[in-house]
């Protein structure tokens, strides 16, 4: 029985390192092209970023950027510095938390969120694993809120 044990134990271990490691390991999202005034509110905005949302610890970005942010698996990914949604009309209703409005789009796989009225516009897309899935903007909003002024 002890050979049994010392047996499967190496195995476990390698499989709890393999485990870890693609926990720990980046997600790849593209950063946004934006301008020097929404770039500076976006680095802003990285520097107040939370470490957890919704009880998920923040995950490394790929490629390396201050206007992107993930937590989580899957991931809830922010990414700062985007344009307005396409379906985005000035006379769209807009859903308000914490002070910050919001643009919401159901996509297959969750939700996608664009702030509204600031100088970035700010996505979070919300996978559907998380519910309700506009949770992650409460602990988002106190961050936005300092880093990017309303407009």
């Amino acid at each position: 029985m002890n050979r049994r044990y010392v047996a499967v134990f190496p195995f476990a271990a390698l499989a709890t390192g393999a485990v870890l490691c693609a926990c720990h390991s980046g997600i790849a999202i593209d950063p946004p092209d934006t301008v020097q005034e929404v770039e500076s509110a976006c680095v802003e905005l990285a520097d107040s970023l939370p470490d957890t949302v919704m009880g998920e610890l923040a995950r490394e970005t790929k490629p390396e950027s201050e206007l992107t942010a993930a937590w989580g698996t899957p991931a809830i990914v922010l990414r700062c510095g985007v344009s307005r949604p396409g379906g985005a009309t000035p006379s769209v209703e807009l859903v308000s938390i914490e002070g910050v409005d919001w643009f919401a789009e159901e996509v297959p796989e969750g939700y996608i969120f664009t702030s509204w009225g600031r100088v970035a516009n700010v996505e979070v897309t919300v996978p559907d694993d998380y519910s309700p899935e506009a949770d992650p903007l409460v602990e988002l909003a106190p961050a936005i809120k300092t880093a990017d002024p309303k407009i």
